[in-house]
């Protein structure tokens, strides 16, 4: 038997079998053994090559496979700012419990998911934008516009003071990355749109009016039957979750607070020195007010467009210089920037480094008045005119000495709460079991809050990142310091869990009344809705006037009650009871029950009339098929994302959440 699987295993066959293994093991095997990855991505998009779309997602195919991760660190930045931004919207109502759920982790997720298909599908579809449209968009930002028109001194003031500072070239470049990522889904939102009939059936269904009858049932007498053990006991089993304590810690912790360290010594000295490092800081460089006209010039253009550009840019460099010749009128009636256009060309004023090279290199050796060009950018043939020169400024020390010295102070005080806050996490890390060691060495107070749970409490423990670090499994595990937290400018802490109570099932002992008062509701309402139960019934046999009557109550009715109304006369979750169920069919009533505002209502819709076409006007027709039409196009986006999904293959890491 040895002997024929010898045999077997020789050969030409086996040889070419052992060689196709191997290979893989050479090129990856070592690799695997020699290293260890660790994966941070919270979730993976994959995506077999496009030459071969059906590949198996099998290794060492998937090496072809094009993969994007989204890191675990991105996420964070996103949910968090999710969090500010829904702290800032509720206020004292916010929940960071309830933030903090998988379903909304889940939500901020997709959302990057999302984005990030749609720069894939952009790449795959090879989308390019345009210069003229990164720059048309740029300038219809509000925050780069001065008095409604662009202005590059602010637009570039702005992009300076983002942090870390964006260069112009490299906004643009994010601009041009976002509008190639939103073409798709913009286009097909913007493609959707209502035909006259479908909006007609709208408008009829929108302002249909309903006549109405309806009782209001009184609320049954407070039950007061005794509760037995046994009830107790039941309800107290079933309703475990109503009745539990939050999870709560105690925390001692040693706060660091600049503002109140002392200020240091400032002299004359330091303070020139200060000014002279920070001299272009107190200088305002020269600014030039230009206008130009632009020829654009595609960079795909051919030979024949290229010469007609450059002929058609020296026809209007002339016109601009012949004597008496209206440059405005020029660049409104032949510039191809849709941004200075209808200004007559005005740029504005710019400083060195706001404009292509060879355009500023040319508005900067040009007087007052002075038209050149055509001269040659990226974009096209420009022809510049030169209408003011506004002279660099530098502020003298004398002027700006209060605030140097500000800045030294401050410097001052930053270096020194550093420099403690680092003496502090070196000693407490020493003995990272208690604060107070550390505390006393430097002259800080230990201080206590008192037990809280996730919604957090006044103080320190209003703070998300505090919140997060006092319920993290390794402090209340380890009851070890938690590393610095920054609660703002100059102000960190240090915390450490003295005290960790678990959510835990009250005791039976401790709700007891708790759970006879709800087993009381309870019945009340069962026969509350028996009695709404036996009035409809009755209803249902001799009409509501009849068995209302029968039972003593009063019915209550409404004609002509529209489907909505800008101030409705009954509560609206009553109306759309109303509204919810069919219409009458050959003048028998609808029946049908409700609770509304805590009290049970049983009624009647006695009848249904569409809304009249001929009392809309044109406004508000137009109005409702502009709003009808966002919406379908927003669901078209949903479908179209939805579907760009269902071609890659995508994990999400729950536990990296």
């Amino acid at each position: 038997m040895l002997q024929k699987l010898r045999e077997k295993t020789s050969g030409w066959i086996a040889g070419t079998i052992l060689t196709i293994v191997t290979i893989p093991f050479a090129f990856f095997g070592v690799e695997s053994y020699m290293s260890q990855r660790v994966e941070t991505y919270v979730a993976r998009i994959a995506q077999p090559p496009s030459w071969w779309p059906s590949a198996p997602r099998v290794w060492p195919v998937t090496l072809l496979w094009q993969i994007e991760d989204i890191d675990a660190q991105t996420f964070k930045e996103r949910f968090e700012n999710a969090r500010i931004n829904l702290r800032n919207a509720q206020g004292d109502a916010f929940d960071p419990k309830a933030f903090e759920s998988v379903e909304n982790k889940r939500r901020v997720l997709d959302a990057l998911i999302d984005e990030k298909l749609m720069q894939l599908t952009a790449q795959r579809d090879d989308i390019r934008i345009s210069d003229a449209e990164v720059a048309d968009t740029i300038a219809r930002i509000p925050d780069f516009q001065v008095d409604g028109r662009f202005n590059a001194d602010r637009y570039q003031m702005i992009l300076a003071a983002q942090n870390p500072p964006l260069t112009p070239r490299a906004f643009e470049a994010k601009i041009r990355e976002e509008l190639a990522t939103n073409l798709i889904p913009a286009r097909i939102g913007r493609s959707a749109f209502v035909t006259d009939r479908e909006l007609d059936r709208l408008m009829r269904l929108l302002g249909e009016h309903r006549d109405v009858a309806f009782v209001a049932l009184p609320a049954p007498p407070a039950d007061t039957a005794p509760v037995s053990e046994a009830e107790i006991a039941a309800w107290y089993k079933a309703h475990q979750g109503d009745y539990r304590s939050p999870e709560t810690v105690r925390l001692e912790y040693v706060e660091v607070d600049g503002s109140t360290l002392p200020a240091p010594a400032v002299d004359e000295a330091s303070l020139r020195k200060r000014y002279q490092e920070q001299i272009a800081k107190y200088s305002s460089p020269e600014k030039r007010e230009v206008a130009h006209i632009l020829v654009q010039l595609p960079a795909n253009a051919s030979e024949a467009e290229r010469q007609a550009a450059a002929a058609r840019a020296n026809r209007l460099a002339a016109q601009a210089r012949a004597p008496g010749a209206d440059f405005a009128a020029l660049a409104r009636a032949n510039s191809d920037d849709a941004g200075s256009k209808a200004a007559g060309g005005d740029l504005g004023w710019i400083s060195k480094g706001a404009m292509p090279a060879a355009f500023e290199q040319a508005a900067f050796a040009m007087q007052p008045g002075e038209v050149r060009g055509p001269v040659k950018t990226e974009f096209g043939w420009h022809i510049i005119k030169l209408n003011q020169i506004q002279p660099g400024v530098q502020r003298p020390f004398e002027e700006v000495r209060q605030e140097l010295e500000k800045q030294a102070l401050d410097n001052g005080r930053e270096q020194a709460f550093n420099e403690l806050v680092s003496k502090l996490v070196d000693a407490v890390y020493k003995n990272p079991t208690s604060l107070a060691p550390a505390a006393q060495a430097l002259g800080l107070k230990v201080q206590t809050t008192p037990a809280f749970s996730r919604a957090g409490a006044p103080g320190i423990a209003s703070d998300p990142k505090v919140l997060r670090a006092a319920f993290s499994d390794s402090l209340i595990q380890d009851g070890t310091a938690s590393d610095p937290i920054e609660l703002g400018p100059l102000r960190t802490v240090m915390i450490r869990v003295i005290e960790h109570t678990p959510e835990q099932v009250l005791p039976l002992a401790q709700v007891r009344s708790a759970v006879i008062a709800a087993i009381h509701a309870e019945r009340a309402r069962k026969a509350a809705d028996a009695n709404a139960e036996a009035l409809l019934a009755a209803a249902r046999r001799q009409g509501l006037d009849a068995a209302a009557n029968a039972a003593g109550l009063a019915v209550v009715k409404f004609d002509d009650l529209p489907r909505r109304s800008p101030a409705p006369v009954l509560p609206q979750p009553l109306v759309d009871a109303f509204f919810n169920v069919p219409r009458p069919q050959k003048d028998t009533p609808v029946l049908g029950k409700t609770r509304a505002g805590g009290q049970l209502v049983v009624f009647a819709v006695r009848a249904a009339r569409d809304g009249d076409l001929t009392q809309v006007t044109a406004q508000e027709r137009d109005q409702l098929r502009q709003q009808v039409a966002m919406a379908l196009g927003a669901q078209e986006q949903e479908a179209f994302i939805k579907t760009v999904r269902s071609r890659y293959t995508i994990t999400v890491a729950e536990d990296r959440l």
